[in-house]
């Protein structure tokens, strides 16, 4: 299990940061029918429930916004990733289909509101720190190219940066050759919800990537 340290600027600012670390080995696939299915029917409960409007003081989405002010990053511009998935919901845009192992990480990300990180294990370099972007520093995002996440939450291993509750880095994503997820559920808030999030994690990534010897950490 790689262990997570938090920077004290993290908690200086959002003393109630926690998390949930998952490690299991995995099975990805370019896509699976049955996954979709439950994703459109999260959609249209989505749909039913909320308007754009209401997106930016959701539980999880709205205290992941205050902590990117309070460091100093405009949240509007650099949305986290569960408003980015919500709002694109909302606007009636069709999700991307990225493959099978990051659409239940998207699914999950949907149903909480909180913005998940989820890497290939055996891409990242030693333990894991959470601390805050600095300027220059280089980071590809995932299909975004260089990011700037001064003032922004980041996740670094030995090497650099593996990712922000905005967007993950291109070393170390998920793809076809995947064999163990690492994934990081990211809450500002507190633990509340953490561990509901959890079973519905265990459970999709069962169904649907034949996840199993489940490794679980918590900060």
């Amino acid at each position: 299990m790689k262990q997570i340290e938090i920077d004290p600027l993290i908690r200086v600012q959002a003393p109630r940061y926690s998390g949930i670390v998952l490690v299991c080995p995995v099975v990805n696939t370019d896509s699976d029918q049955g996954l979709w299915l439950e994703m459109n029917a999260e959609i249209e409960s989505f749909r039913q429930r909320y308007v754009v409007e209401d997106i930016n003081k959701l539980h999880g989405i709205y205290e992941m916004r205050q902590l990117y002010k309070k460091l100093g990053k405009d949240p509007n511009r650099y949305r986290p990733s569960a408003e980015a998935l919500c709002r694109r919901i909302l606007k009636d845009k069709d999700l991307y289909r990225i493959n099978t192992l990051v659409d239940v990480i998207n699914l999950i990300s949907i149903h909480s509101g909180f913005s998940i990180g989820g890497f290939d294990y055996d891409q990242i370099e030693g333990d894991i720190k959470l601390g805050v972007g600095m300027s220059g520093e280089k980071f590809e995002a995932i299909g975004r190219g260089l990011l700037n996440i001064e003032g922004l939450p980041v996740y670094r291993d030995e090497v650099g940066g593996i990712g922000t509750p905005t967007s993950d880095e291109e070393r170390t994503k998920i793809d076809l050759s995947t064999k163990k997820l690492l994934m990081i559920i990211n809450s500002a808030v507190g633990p509340e919800g953490l561990e509901k999030t959890l079973v519905l994690s265990r459970k999709l990534l069962v169904d649907y990537v034949q996840a199993k010897s489940f490794e679980i950490g918590r900060f």
